[in-house]
């Protein structure tokens, strides 16, 4: 992700502005960063997992929904685009331009992004109340952390290597891992 030219706008304003780029954009408190392309193994597991996830959730109020789909996080006056998102919300369903109540979050790691994802970005998501599980997808370590929201409203990590299935909890439904890293291992 890279700062855009020095524009400032409000969250409207960034909507308007959006629709006539050609590049894809997050909006963070006002900054506009433009996004970068991502790598193959990226973009695979991306892919991977959300047609895994849709795979599973037909027939349920589910949609999963990848990288080009917005998500507007209101308390921290942002938009990004997660890697891989479901909702299970009846107003998302109509929603055109964003999403704003996700069920499951899921982000796969790149070098300039890592620590993004893992800090700023995910106290981001934490805020919003729909959220039950954050997954962070880690290509080079073969890894898949799962943050599960407890009744409590802590963040509990469940990390899968291996030949584990990944289970995420807020879904009721199982991956196994080499289904996620398909053609990404056997290179």
């Amino acid at each position: 992700m890279q700062q855009a030219e020095a524009l400032t706008f409000n969250a409207d304003d960034f909507l308007a502005w959006e629709e006539s780029q050609t590049e894809k954009h997050e909006y963070i408190t006002g900054e506009i960063f433009a996004m970068v392309g991502a790598r193959r193994e990226h973009v695979l597991v991306s892919l991977n997992l959300a047609s895994s996830l849709k795979q599973r959730l037909r027939g349920t109020p589910c949609q999963s929904y990848m990288a080009d789909m917005k998500l507007r996080v209101e308390s921290a006056d942002a938009f990004f685009y997660p890697d891989v998102m479901v909702t299970c919300h009846p107003e998302d369903r109509k929603a055109e331009q964003f999403l704003a109540h996700p069920t499951l979050i899921a982000e796969v790691l790149s070098d300039s992004t890592a620590a993004f994802d893992r800090g700023h970005k995910f106290a981001a998501y934490r805020s919003l109340e729909s959220l039950k599980e954050y997954v962070i997808v880690d290509i080079d370590a073969l890894r898949v952390e799962c943050y599960q929201r407890t009744s409590d409203n802590e963040w509990l990590l469940h990390d899968y290597t291996g030949q584990q299935d990944c289970r995420f909890s807020s879904l009721e439904l199982t991956i196994p891992l080499a289904e996620i890293f398909e053609d990404v291992l056997a290179d």
